[in-house]
């Protein structure tokens, strides 16, 4: 199986990949307007996924530049701190972190709007090391998509490029990345990407 070529979305080249959508389709358009606008209340509030997600998933944390927890829409630099369930990056104070590298608001096709979020694996903000602290290498990344059409609603969840990080996280940190990026995790990270997708829809 390839990954879906989708606009916007970095190719896939190496490593691991995945295509997790959720999508609802309404019999008037008028509802799918509506519901968008919840939608994208939803997607912008980074802080609150875990609630959209369940107990178990990861809770996801919004960080400006200088590494200041802030309470508002993301934009482009900002980082997200992402506090997986098991073992979290030590170097790290145990989180994994990831660059916000572009957000756009451009529609394809036969969407009416649609905005997009790409995320790359990170340095933690604020620190004067370039060390990524994430279990995944700085060409991986996770793109976020949500869309309305004539009469539908979908959100979309990209991972490309999936591939361990094994740069200046020594000995511990390699074991630890090699492991949580073994075919389980993956399947638990599809899942609780799926729940979250799910999830931004549950109205």
């Amino acid at each position: 199986m390839k990954a879906k070529k989708i606009p916007q979305v970095p190719e896939q080249i190496k490593g691991a990949f995945h295509d997790t959508e959720s999508r609802k389709d309404f019999i008037m358009p008028e509802f799918a307007s509506w519901r968008f606008d919840i939608l994208k209340n939803r997607f912008f509030s980074i802080n609150h996924w875990k609630d959209y997600c369940g107990s178990l998933s990861s809770e996801f944390k919004l960080y400006d530049a200088s590494g200041s927890y802030v309470e508002r829409k993301p934009k482009k630099g900002d980082f997200i701190r992402i506090d997986i369930p098991g073992p979290g990056d030590v170097r790290a104070k145990g989180y994994d972190w990831v660059e916000i590298v572009m957000i756009d608001d451009q529609a394809y096709n036969d969407e009416i709007e649609r905005h997009i979020m790409i995320c790359r694996p990170s340095k933690e903000p604020g620190s004067e090391s370039d060390r990524i602290a994430h279990f995944y290498s700085a060409g991986s990344s996770s793109t976020f998509v949500i869309s309305r059409g004539p009469d539908y609603i979908k959100v979309g969840i990209y991972g490309r490029n999936e591939v361990p990080n094994t740069t200046k996280t020594g000995i511990l940190g390699k074991i630890r990345n090699f492991l949580v990026s073994l075919g389980g995790f993956a399947r638990l990270t599809k899942i609780q990407w799926k729940s979250l997708a799910d999830g931004l829809l549950e109205f």
